[in-house]
């Protein structure tokens, strides 16, 4: 099977607290509360931002155009995330981890931007606009995957990704549910460092598989 690195995308200059990063950190906040853009005008966000509202229409044009932003600042967060788990050294298995451990993190942190994609995927009105944002972030991982998975069958890299993005992403969104059934927090520790070391056992489980693959 051949190896591939996946490329690494640079990561951006540190924003400065311009008005156009004033705007976005409002928008931000209302979006994921709201669970979209529907409910939330741009008088809404000028307040909180502490704005003119005609602002808002220069930086970004309409508030479809704000939300684009607030999701395109978001995947790019997360896929400079990945990005710098795999630049480190050791093998196959160590990057894989890190990967792993850089998702599982990175969504628990941001546990409510998984909520609000999952809102958007109930509105067709909204599914280009996650599909834009969304489709850089899974050609990275893809490319990732494919360093240690086919391309096509059960084991495909498109498979992995769709089942441990799956299982990263439920644990986040479930919680308020999950902390009520289990009786403690599941983005605290102890429960958060039982899930890492659960998602890692289940890299472990498909690389051991792969790997007998290979040598049979």
């Amino acid at each position: 099977m051949t190896r591939r690195r996946p490329s690494i995308p640079p990561a951006p200059p540190t924003p400065e607290a311009t008005t156009e990063a004033r705007i976005l950190g409002a928008a931000d906040a209302l979006f994921c509360t709201v669970g979209g853009y529907d409910g939330v005008s741009t008088r809404d966000v000028a307040e909180r931002a502490g704005v003119n509202k005609a602002l808002v229409f220069y930086h970004f044009g309409s508030m479809r155009g704000l939300f684009e932003a607030v999701l395109e600042r978001y995947y790019e967060a997360h896929q400079r995330g990945l990005a710098e788990a795999l630049s480190g050294v050791g093998d196959v298995r160590a990057r894989m981890h890190r990967l792993v451990d850089a998702y599982l993190d990175f969504m628990a942190t941001h546990a409510r931007y998984a909520t609000l994609v999952q809102a958007q995927l109930a509105n067709p009105d909204t599914h280009a606009l996650v599909e834009k944002s969304f489709e850089p972030l899974y050609r990275f991982i893809e490319e990732a995957l494919l360093e240690v998975a086919p391309r096509e069958g059960r084991a495909a890299a498109r498979q992995l990704f769709v089942t441990f993005s799956g299982a990263v992403i439920n644990w986040c969104t479930y919680a308020p549910l999950l902390s009520r059934v289990l009786g403690d927090d599941p983005l605290g520790s102890p429960l958060l460092e039982e899930r890492r070391a659960h998602v890692r056992w289940l890299v472990d489980l498909v690389l051991d598989a792969l790997e007998r693959s290979e040598g049979a």
